[in-house]
């Protein structure tokens, strides 16, 4: 049995993976880069797509371990989910438009401290 700190460094070895792939990618097209010339561009969205399984290995092992095993969440963990796909999508918008890209770079790191808390705090 996996114990909870194994679980969240887990989840957080996907944040900070998730947020390097990203980042990689929004200053790539930020920077003028277009998809087709991008040789790090597979590479990049298999470490996205391995961080987003982590991040959501980690978190679900981490609410089975505080035993919160059945429907319904917390509304918490329901902002949590939401935030989590919208990560999971933004690697198609940062990849293919500068514009994106750029505003992104910016927002990123707000909607992490948005995500880090509501888990500290879980204020619903």
């Amino acid at each position: 049995m996996i114990s909870y700190p194994i679980y969240k460094l887990i989840h957080l070895f996907g944040i900070f993976l998730m947020f390097a792939s990203l980042a990689g990618l929004a200053f790539y097209t930020a920077n003028g880069g277009t998809k087709a010339n991008n040789v790090l561009r597979k590479q990049s969205a298999i470490a996205h797509g391995v961080a987003m399984f982590l991040i959501l290995l980690g978190g679900f092992g981490m609410l089975a371990r505080m035993g919160i095993t059945h429907f319904p969440w917390p509304v918490w963990v329901y902002l949590k989910f939401a935030i989590w796909i919208l990560f999971g999508g933004l690697v198609a918008l940062v990849a293919r438009k500068p514009t994106v890209a750029k505003v992104m770079w910016l927002l990123m790191p707000f909607l992490g401290v948005l995500a880090a808390y509501i888990a500290i705090m879980k204020p619903f």
